[in-house]
């Protein structure tokens, strides 16, 4: 698994709404609006329902999907829909930038940790979470991406997986 990206301009109502949620992080333009559309069309957002109730919350959700309510930017953001917001104008220098983030970090360490929030997130876990991340942080520390990381740290280097950045 690799991190995802959404970047909102725009109407983003039903399923569009649902993409959203599937996704590890979201910027969207100050002007964008949101909508669980689908009760005006007679429709259940069953489709997409696991994951807007597991981004928004219950709560939350059923507000929104029984209610077909318009939300705007700020509110989608102030919901967790959203986690950041961003002038138009901007929108595409902010999810570059973070693009450019997410681009320096490990990527064996994001698939991992990916795999970790999805174990997290599994109420089958309970009890057995302790022996679950104890397995992968000894797992991802010895592999070669970890003692990598750990090598460049240690010595003050860039690790192999960073580019270099333009002004070096």
């Amino acid at each position: 698994p690799k991190p995802t990206l959404a970047r909102v301009q725009g109407a983003a109502f039903g399923g569009a709404l649902g993409l959203i949620c599937c996704t590890d992080i979201a910027i969207a333009a100050t002007d964008a609006r949101f909508c669980l559309s689908e009760v005006r069309l007679g429709l259940v957002p069953a489709t997409i329902g696991p994951y807007v109730v597991r981004t928004l919350g219950q709560r939350q959700a059923r507000r929104y999907m029984l209610s077909a309510e318009l939300l705007e930017a700020e509110q989608a953001r102030s919901l967790g829909l959203i986690h950041e917001l961003a002038d138009p104008a901007q929108l595409d220098d902010r999810v570059e930038a973070l693009a450019g983030q997410l681009m320096q970090a490990g990527p064996e360490a994001q698939s991992e940790c990916k795999l970790l929030l999805r174990g997290l997130d599994d109420p089958a876990a309970g009890e057995g979470v302790d022996e679950f991340t104890a397995a992968m942080i000894a797992r991802v520390r010895t592999s070669a991406e970890g003692q990598e990381g750990l090598r460049a740290f240690l010595e003050k280097d860039t690790p192999a997986w960073q580019e270099a950045s333009p002004d070096e």
